[in-house]
């Protein structure tokens, strides 16, 4: 009787686990990028949470956690409830996202991407590229005076994180399909094990931080 009690008690146990490990709610990891040109100073929210204030161009938040599902992005002008952006994303859990608000800021809009973090390969760093600049067109982004590493990214495009070996590039930015460089690029340092974005910024008339180029955000 004791030996069937114990097993009885022991099978409920496990079923009472296996069930509450069901039930637990998964999180996804979400990013946030100011990417407007013209956009001033924003807050942004997740869920109505406020996770950042006084983002300004070019400035991102970190990996923040949120359950899975249907999650709510706002974009505020700062210190206000005026929402730029009010957008819902789906978000699966155990993946990581990033969200850029982008366009002009007559036209902002959110631009969602998953994010590959899957650690490279010993002396690899992994490398996507996205096009932001909203009045720039179709480029290829190519090794100086070398081949095209990502090929034909328009406006609002991305690439897959590509694997490239760790150090120093020199990169040019070239009208799709064409030898004609855009824009060169500052050298660009990528060290082993680390994930990277890099986003064309800007507008082709635009000056200071506003000007055609590229910045980067250290995925991991």
């Amino acid at each position: 009787m004791k030996n069937f009690l114990f097993s009885f008690l022991a099978i409920s146990l496990f079923a009472f686990s296996a069930c509450n490990d069901d039930d637990e709610t998964r999180q996804a990891s979400v990013m946030i990028v100011h990417a407007s040109p013209d956009a001033p100073a924003v807050d942004l929210l997740i869920n109505n949470t406020k996770v950042a204030s006084g983002v300004t161009f070019l400035q991102n938040t970190t990996y923040r956690k949120t359950d899975e599902g249907n999650t709510n992005i706002k974009v505020n002008a700062a210190g206000t409830n005026t929402s730029v952006i009010n957008a819902d994303v789906d978000l699966a859990g155990d993946k990581s996202y990033s969200v850029f608000a982008v366009n002009t800021l007559a036209k902002i809009e959110p631009l969602a991407f998953e994010d590959n973090l899957t650690a490279p390969a010993s002396g690899k760093a992994h490398v996507r590229f996205i096009h932001l600049s909203p009045d720039a067109p179709a480029v290829d982004i190519a090794v100086r005076g070398g081949a095209v590493v990502f090929p034909n990214v328009a406006f609002k495009a991305g690439t897959a994180f590509t694997p490239l070996d760790a150090g120093t590039y020199k990169l040019d930015v070239r009208l799709a399909g064409t030898s004609t460089v855009a824009l060169p690029l500052a050298d660009i340092t990528l060290e082993a094990g680390k994930i990277y974005t890099v986003y064309a910024k800007g507008t082709l008339l635009g000056t200071g931080d506003q000007a055609l180029g590229a910045q980067i955000i250290v995925n991991k």
